[in-house]
């Protein structure tokens, strides 16, 4: 059976164009949830925006186990405005863990890793009053946009997303939250790894410690940084 797939917006962007052709030659009956796997396994630069979208059959939305038949029109709808979860975000308010670790909850993934990075308040000694994150906004979206693509290329069906804020943070207050999930719980605590390790060598924002009595802007604290390995 040859299908024909409408695609929009930045699916269709994602897959190379409007209309997808493609073969189904098993013999199990096509459903919108098969349809969605094979294009996954096409198309994994655009697995992520996959999931989230939905399909149409005869202009009208799908169930998962609908029988989808010969000269049936179907469609993949990517959420309309405002119904795509920004995975990649900066802010300068306060950050809820819970509405970023919500962002990757997905019913085929029996695991989730929250990390969450506050503002302590001793380090090495020295008593931190508050923290300041400056950064260069468009690279460092682009970088955690990278970094999350990074995760679902490597460890399959997982999900992640990251919210950093930056101004003053203070003391307790959270200043990142990367959310992962994955079908099983040693891809997420990998991923999890990954992504905040990634984050430090990658993401072009940086922190000024303001101590009782000074400051001084802080970096990776890794090793030599060099954001190309």
């Amino acid at each position: 059976m040859k299908l024909h797939i409408y695609v929009f917006a930045g699916l269709a962007e994602q897959l190379g164009g409007p209309l997808v052709e493609l073969d189904w030659e098993q013999t199990d009956p096509l459903t919108p949830a098969l349809l969605k796997e094979r294009l996954m396994a096409c198309y994994p630069q655009a697995a992520a925006a996959l999931r989230h979208a939905f399909v149409a059959v005869n202009q009208s939305y799908a169930e998962d186990d609908l029988p989808i038949g010969i000269g049936d029109e179907i469609a993949v709808i990517p959420p309309v405005s405002g119904g795509q979860p920004q995975l990649a975000e900066i802010t300068r308010e306060a950050i809820s863990a819970e509405a970023v670790s919500a962002k990757v909850m997905h019913p085929n993934n029996g695991a989730a890793l929250t990390f969450i990075g506050t503002t302590r308040e001793w380090t090495h000694g020295k008593r931190t009053v508050l923290l300041d994150y400056e950064a260069y906004e468009p690279m460092a979206l682009k970088t955690m946009q990278q970094i999350i693509q990074e995760i679902g290329e490597r460890w399959d069906g997982a999900l992640c997303a990251v919210t950093h804020r930056l101004g003053r943070v203070n003391i307790g207050e959270i200043s990142v939250v990367i959310a992962v999930s994955a079908p099983h719980r040693d891809a997420v605590y990998e991923a999890s790894r990954h992504a905040i390790e990634r984050l430090k060598q990658i993401v072009p924002i940086w922190k000024k410690e303001i101590w009782e009595d000074g400051s001084e802007w802080k970096g990776h604290q890794q090793g030599p940084w060099n954001p190309l390995t």
